[in-house]
């Protein structure tokens, strides 16, 4: 089945490599620009909720995939209408990138044991991307601690994949060197992905900074990546025991940095229409009111995963949900996925709000005041602002709500949840924090 599945990937990624060119082809100097998205078309509910299903293998409802197909059909439409369809071409990866040698063991550094990184959110919060320099070539990655591929765009693949992109350049690097022998094949929520060759190279993250560290580099990529120019790769942050590098796993850039931290901890500062921060090695206590509450987190599968087994809304008295039930903070998912129980007992208390079986999911009368809702994070509350669970604009007067029901066991705490609250990963420990935003 593991290898039907990763056939089915291969096939499933837009074909758009190309052979690399024999020989170290050095190239012009190398600038970075940030360059708009003319495809993006505003949030998705159907879509969104489907992607998350998918990330991490849960059963899609019928309603669920025929919503979002309609709207990708629609979509469709739209771009045809407007000449901005777009066709991919080929098949197959391309071969190894310029470089030689065996990886030397990554090793990090900092100046003063912290890093410190914008992040912006693109797409009406679809995404938060951070700027991220890799053998002096700086590139706006996904931050994603729900997974641990560090994949990005690079001059292996075609012109037509890369256009708009910020690519990088092995050939500009001094200090790249090919991993004989290792690949990588990433799959994600809807079903596209990235498959290619890796290097390492020094990676800076705002002073953070890691030598030979693993650097995944595409030569064959899904159209939803492609169209999507603002970003140019995924830097996974969770725990290393999920990355996709064969022969031989490779550590996270967060696991290779944090032994070299002021504190082995990086932080998450996700503002809803606003650009925020991710920091590695420190705690900004202006960026939360309050005290930071520590949880334990359960690190067997591989996620930043803590109990979460019960909600209480608007302040009311808490009620269970699903007793040992389990919930992960993901910064790569956009929605909140939570219990059954939770979606159904909050929609409960906003006035008109249905399970939309045409929509996939749970919406509400656009002008509808959401209430806040509280979750249980390892034993401790922690508040979601209704105004960050009006998610997408179905219509004129429908919304689709950021919070949905999960349908497996394991509950989604995205950024949704991320917009109403600061959130701290250490690494030394394996606790998460959290504090209401500041």
């Amino acid at each position: 089945m593991q290898s039907l599945a990763q056939l089915l990937l291969v096939f499933g990624l837009v074909a758009l490599a190309s052979s690399s060119p024999t020989g170290i082809q050095k190239r012009g100097v190398y600038k970075v620009e940030r360059v708009a998205n003319p495809n993006f078309t505003g949030r998705n509910g159907p879509r969104a909720l489907l992607k998350t299903l998918r990330k991490y293998r849960m059963p899609i409802p019928a309603s669920v995939a025929s919503a979002a197909q309609q709207d990708e059909m629609i979509t469709k439409r739209q771009n045809r209408k407007k000449g901005k369809g777009r066709k991919g071409k080929g098949a197959g990866a391309a071969g190894a990138a310029a470089g030689a040698g065996a990886a030397a063991a990554a090793k990090g550094s900092a100046a003063n044991g912290t890093g410190l990184v914008t992040n912006t959110p693109e797409a009406n919060d679809v995404e938060y991307l951070s700027p991220v320099n890799i053998g002096g070539q700086t590139l706006n990655l996904d931050f994603d601690s729900g997974s641990s591929d560090l994949w990005v765009f690079n001059t292996q693949l075609s012109k037509t994949a890369t256009q708009g992109h910020q690519v990088y350049d092995p050939t500009q690097s001094k200090t790249f060197a090919l991993m004989q022998g290792a690949s990588f094949q990433i799959s994600y929520g809807d079903g596209s992905g990235a498959a290619g060759n890796v290097g390492t190279d020094t990676v800076n993250i705002g002073g953070a900074t890691v030598t030979n560290q693993a650097i995944e580099m595409a030569t064959a990529v899904s159209s939803s990546f492609v169209k999507d120019t603002a970003n140019n790769g995924l830097l996974g942050l969770a725990f290393s025991q999920l990355n996709t590098v064969q022969p031989a796993q490779q550590k996270t850039f967060f696991d290779n940095v944090k032994s070299s931290l002021a504190e082995p901890l990086f932080t998450a500062d996700l503002r809803p229409q606003a650009a925020g921060a991710y920091e590695f090695g420190r705690v900004d206590t202006s960026k939360f009111t309050g005290a930071m509450t520590w949880v334990p987190v359960n690190t067997t599968a591989g996620f930043w995963q803590f109990t979460s087994q019960s909600f209480a809304v608007n302040g009311g008295t808490p009620q269970t949900s699903t007793a040992g039930a389990q919930a992960i903070a993901d910064t790569g998912t956009t929605l909140l996925l939570a219990d059954a129980a939770v979606a159904k007992g909050y929609y409960a208390q906003v006035q008109g709000a249905v399970n939309d079986q045409q929509q996939g999911g749970f919406t509400f009368p656009c002008d509808a005041t959401l209430p806040d809702l509280q979750l249980d994070v390892g034993g401790t509350m922690a508040t979601v602002k209704g105004a960050d669970i009006k998610f997408a604009q179905v219509d004129a007067q429908t919304c689709f709500g950021g919070l949905q029901a999960t349908t497996a066991g394991l509950q989604v705490y995205g950024d949704i949840f991320f917009k109403s609250n600061f959130i701290a990963f250490n690494g030394g420990n394996n606790t998460l924090g959290f504090a209401a935003h500041a």
